[in-house]
């Protein structure tokens, strides 16, 4: 370690890193991924194949793939949430509107 000590800026998330980055669709995109993570840990915990999955589900091959490497801009969050389903899991979403925060706190320690 340097002997200069660096200043380091740390910035409280909003717990959504889609919200965090601007993303216009944020709110949807946290939800896309949590249900995505549900499905990946399912098939973990199940050490399943593609082809397993896609025999439950009736979710074609090819999606299982993009589903466990977060490329989720082809699915809705109900295809997402229809896949769980077919998987037996009850899907249970709460949903909370309050206004956003204007500017996030920022501090810096020295």
């Amino acid at each position: 370690m340097s002997s200069e000590q660096e200043d380091i800026e740390i910035i409280r998330g909003s717990g959504n890193v889609f919200r965090d980055f601007g993303h216009a669709d944020a709110d949807a995109e946290h939800l896309k991924a949590v249900l995505a993570a549900k499905i990946i840990g399912l098939l973990d915990d199940r050490a399943m194949s593609t082809r397993k999955a896609t025999e439950i589900t009736g979710i074609a091959a090819a999606d299982f793939p993009r589903v466990r490497q977060a490329k989720l801009d082809r699915f809705t969050v109900n295809q997402l949430m229809t896949i769980l389903g077919r998987f037996k899991q009850e899907v249970d979403v709460t949903v909370s509107a309050f206004p956003r925060e204007a500017e996030r706190s920022v501090k810096a320690i020295s």
